[in-house]
């Protein structure tokens, strides 16, 4: 699946605004550059949402040259995978490699040291910013469900194979709820508006919106 920098912010909750300048080369090379393309236009791949995801929980409690820092020391380390392979965890004041329940490395304060740290995770809803909640990342709404093996992860209508904007956009063209099992007869009125409102979702990551 290609997801745009809009949808890769609203399921990673990162800023478009961030997503735009982590990718960009300020010297030391970009922090994360989309796997999928860059030009015309950027398109993230599943696994890149997943490391956004863990850079923008990071990025509640660490600035950003800590975490450059910090990927750079996992990269001398000789960890060069894609980020998504990685579990990078807060460990009090620092960051640290999560391996499992007893090991982890510390990538920041004294890199390659083992501590101990706890694994966060990322697929949980968190708040990046005050007033911001980004939902479960494979299940955002009740009926609304992320599957990168369903439709390449496009976000659908759980249960089904219906994309989720395809629903919201026959609500927005006025169709009612209760009617969009005229057009998908596995889709509720329930889930139709799961569809809207995780649709009205991704729209608040548009410029000037949570991007801002």
């Amino acid at each position: 699946m290609a997801y745009s920098t809009q949808m890769a912010a609203a399921l990673s909750g990162a800023t478009t605004g961030q997503i735009r300048s982590w990718r960009q080369d300020r010297g030391a090379g970009p922090f994360l550059r989309p796997e999928l393309a860059v030009r015309p236009r950027a398109l993230y791949s599943f696994r890149d949402v997943l490391a956004l995801r863990a850079f923008a929980r990071l990025r509640q409690d660490f600035s950003l040259q800590a975490l450059r820092r910090a990927v750079g020391n996992l990269r001398q380390l000789g960890e060069l995978e894609h980020l998504s392979s990685y579990s990078l965890v807060a460990d009090g004041n620092s960051i640290a490699l999560y391996e499992d329940d007893e090991h982890s490395t510390d990538l920041l304060k004294k890199p390659g040291q083992r501590v101990i740290a706890t694994l966060a995770d990322i697929m949980e809803p968190f708040a990046p910013r005050p007033g911001v909640i980004v939902p479960h990342l494979l299940h955002p709404y009740d009926h609304v469900t992320v599957n990168p093996e369903t439709q390449g992860g496009q976000p659908v209508i759980t249960g089904t194979r219906v994309p989720s904007e395809e629903v919201a956009a026959l609500l927005r063209d006025g169709v009612p709820a209760e009617n969009i099992a005229d057009y998908f007869p596995s889709v509720n009125a329930e889930a139709a508006r799961d569809a809207e409102r995780f649709a009205q979702y991704i729209d608040s990551y548009a410029a000037g919106g949570r991007a801002a």
